[in-house]
């Protein structure tokens, strides 16, 4: 179908309602609701953000959790020209002061109505009741300055990095990037108005605002929509809501499929009868949850290279087609990559070195952070993303670690992933993370936090043995510590500097 040019979020979801305004977009646990009815709070709210004076490139700080109310509300500050900052609610306070700060919001929002942790947040502001009963709103206690002239068009939201390894930034994402990703997600999948998706993933992150909901717009795909992961709601919805495409981090799957194997009686073959897709994203892919995913489905588990710099993905696998290894797949339209040395010179095909991207959906940097725009980008307009990747011979592109992570033991390098692979393939172990202790000497000791299944107990002479026939010495672990649950971001990647500084 050829669509007009859509070169605003909100344009995508107006082409859907105009065509098919009584389509069932959102599936909530409550009720559904058409595109019609999206479109009657997407106008409310509009009307709201006008009658309050926000003008184009002002802020809208969003402290939310999945719901009808935010999807409009992103959709609303498109059509005024706001830029919506979405925050999760299950952030701390201290957190959201931090946003709030960075983002120096005309108002500030918050889902109280179908969230207590909002709500929570909400109490600790002067807050008033908007036009929609499950939102209320704070007008911000100092004016916001204005945005870059040359920005105020271009941008569609900040989102804010997670921190796993330092102070968050607040990314720049423009609508171009999100419209183009839009299409080339819904295209990868070969996503249609028949297709329904899982969105778990909060709004507030790329992956559920790119891969999901933009994506989901584009194709007039349906949204099963819920606040966060709960692995027998979503095991129900696999068996009878008619899901038919499926993203989310590696821990999401991991605890659905825990989740199965300690409650299915019998351990009858898993339902879900209209399931055609399944796609694991927001963290590196390990081989064997990758088998496992595979094997509880029954066809390809796809996986992709994004991150939130470049408002989606910049690879993806190819539908349909059973890979052998952990790939991000092959470049998508609109992206480019390079494979540098630590000079920034370009690498040949098969060699390791960091990855270098730029594109239609490259950020044009962080907000109000020139410095730390700097230190990510490179000339050319590249940007330096710390990631450590290759190309092999087919074109297929491979992510391994990250520089931060990479640790140095007895002068080598280790790659944390190369080891978190090995401890997830011993039965029992359904995911693990390694990280290094810096010692006064400059080296590194390497440290393997692990989970377990399910009444699981871990033998860790019998891990070690494990170990020592896959691993090089200097590889192995000095400790392995079994951890009940790991430290998340809501986007599903591992905190491994929290688990540092359990080690302090």
């Amino acid at each position: 179908m050829n669509k007009p040019t859509l070169d605003r979020i909100h344009l995508l979801f107006e082409y859907r309602h105009k065509l098919d305004p009584n389509k069932e977009f959102l599936f909530t646990p409550t009720r559904t609701y058409t595109f019609e009815q999206i479109n009657t709070l997407v106008n409310e709210l509009e009307k709201e953000l006008l009658a309050n004076k926000v003008i184009p490139g002002d802020r809208i700080l969003i402290i939310a959790e999945n719901c009808p109310e935010h999807i409009a509300l992103i959709l609303a500050c498109s059509r005024v020209g706001a830029w919506s900052c979405g925050v999760n609610a299950r952030m701390s306070k201290g957190e959201i002061a931090t946003y709030l700060k960075m983002a120096d919001p005309r108002l500030i929002y918050f889902t109280s109505g179908v969230s207590p942790a909002a709500q929570q947040h909400a109490t600790q502001y002067a807050t008033q009741s908007s036009v929609l009963n499950a939102l209320s709103l704070s007008k911000s206690d100092t004016p916001a300055l204005p945005a870059e002239p040359d920005l105020i068009d271009k941008i569609a939201a900040i989102i804010f990095t997670s921190g796993t390894t330092g102070a968050s930034k607040g990314v720049l994402v423009s609508h171009l990037g999100l419209t183009h990703f839009g299409r080339v997600s819904a295209e990868s999948r070969d996503l249609g108005p028949s297709d329904k998706s899982y969105a778990y993933l909060p709004m507030t992150h790329i992956f559920g605002l790119g891969t999901v909901l933009m994506a989901s717009l584009y194709a007039g795909a349906a949204l099963i929509l819920r606040t966060q992961f709960d692995p027998a709601e979503a095991y129900e919805a696999l068996a009878t809501g008619g899901l038919t495409n499926l993203q989310g981090p590696s821990a999401m799957y991991t605890r659905l499929l825990d989740y199965w194997e300690s409650h299915a009686e019998g351990k009858q073959k898993p339902l879900h009868p209209d399931l055609r897709y399944v796609y694991m994203g927001a963290s590196a892919l390990d081989y064997s949850i990758k088998l496992r995913v595979e094997e509880f489905f029954g066809f390809p588990l796809n996986h992709g290279y994004g991150l939130s710099e470049y408002a989606g993905a910049v690879s993806v696998t190819k539908n349909h087609v059973w890979r052998k290894d952990t790939s991000s797949g092959y470049l998508v339209e609109g992206g480019e990559v390079i494979i540098v040395d630590a000079d920034g010179k370009e690498l040949p095909q098969g060699e390791r070195g960091e990855l270098w991207i730029r594109g239609i959906g490259l950020m044009p940097g962080y907000f109000r952070d020139p410095d730390a725009t700097k230190q990510v980008m490179r000339p050319g307009g590249w940007l330096a993303t710390g990631d450590i990747a290759y190309f092999d011979k087919d074109g297929a592109l491979f992510v391994v670690g990250r520089l931060k992570e990479m640790i140095i033991r007895s002068g080598f390098n280790v790659y944390p992933a190369e080891v978190e692979t090995i401890l997830n393939s011993y039965p029992g172990i359904s995911q693990s993370a390694v990280v290094g202790k810096k010692e006064a000497d400059g080296n590194e000791t390497i440290i393997a936090f692990v989970q377990l299944s399910s009444d699981q107990k871990i033998d860790q002479e019998s891990v070690r043995e494990f170990l020592k026939d896959r691993l090089a010495p200097y590889k192995l672990p000095a400790q392995i510590i079994a951890m009940d649950k790991f430290p998340l971001t809501f986007s599903g990647k591992i905190l491994k500097r929290e688990l540092l500084q359990t080690l302090s």
